[in-house]
């Protein structure tokens, strides 16, 4: 009898954690801009790491958007699934234009260059601190390469030393378009001191990387997050107005197999055009 009852608590334990990483969560924000002429949705996808999630697929497909944003970390440090991660991008692509910037396990990659050929051979619009116009919105995608797991120790030590991005932030700033960022790390937002992003002209910084603080607990909240370690405060939400920052919990995992009360998030923004006086 003991045994039967061991058995259906690893079960019901194996069952929760599937459901824990697999229950897709869907995030809305609505932006007011004087700068669309149009509406426009933008999907806000991050964080794969190699998991070509069907459910995810079908759900972007769902909500009909102008365009797909990714930031980073959609291929693992192991390269694992890179032929069906393409494959997967090429479905992303059937549903709207995909601009796509690296996060820190791309960067690790020994075949970086050639992945990055490969996904602008698929279509993907591969920004590496570039720039890019889709119709009302420019985008400027960034490349920080902060990939190293010695950047996390120096990072908690407060001897990182930063790529200094002020060139492209002022060429981007020229545009009167709305204004997108897309950083894979959220705490480059308002977390740096002097180089702090939340200091230049722009609209909207989209960032994943946290994985929502891989779990949430009730009235405590995020737990960890690589790069700000315990208790994070940029894992999930939203910070600012304008600029304002939007954080996505991420998709799959990496290292650590399991989230906790923090199911993959899929987010959408819809800017709205306000008509000017």
């Amino acid at each position: 009898m003991i045994w039967i009852i061991i058995a259906i608590a690893v079960i019901m334990f194996l069952l929760f954690c599937y459901y824990q990483n697999n229950k897709i969560d869907i995030t809305e924000y609505e932006i007011n801009s004087d700068c669309v002429n149009k509406d426009i949705k933008i999907v806000h996808l991050s964080d794969f790491h190699s998991k070509p999630f069907k459910a995810v697929l079908e759900k972007t497909r769902m909500q009909n958007p102008d365009i797909i944003c990714i930031t980073g970390d959609y291929i693992n440090d192991k390269c694992r699934n890179k032929d069906k991660m393409l494959e997967y991008g090429k479905e992303l692509l059937k549903i709207a234009p995909v601009y796509y910037i690296t996060g820190n396990h791309e960067r690790r990659l020994n075949n970086f260059n050639t992945l990055m050929t490969e996904l602008k051979e698929i279509g993907f619009n591969v920004l590496l601190n570039s720039l890019a116009d889709s119709e009302n919105i420019t985008i400027l995608g960034l490349d920080e390469n902060q990939a190293d797991f010695s950047d996390y120790k120096a990072r908690r030590n407060g001897t990182f030393k930063y790529k200094n991005m002020s060139p492209y932030f002022k060429q981007f700033e020229k545009s009167d378009k709305f204004k997108l960022i897309l950083c894979h790390f959220p705490e480059n937002f308002e977390g740096l001191k002097e180089m702090n992003y939340s200091q230049y002209d722009f609209d909207l910084q989209l960032s994943g990387h946290a994985h929502g603080g891989q779990w949430i607990m009730p009235f405590i909240g995020p737990l960890f997050s690589p790069g700000q370690g315990i208790l994070p405060k940029y894992a999930r939400g939203s910070f600012g107005d304008r600029p304002k920052l939007i954080i996505s919990r991420g998709l799959g995992n990496s290292e650590f197999p399991l989230r906790l009360f923090n199911h993959p998030e899929i987010v959408i923004i819809n800017i709205k055009k306000v008509q000017q006086n």
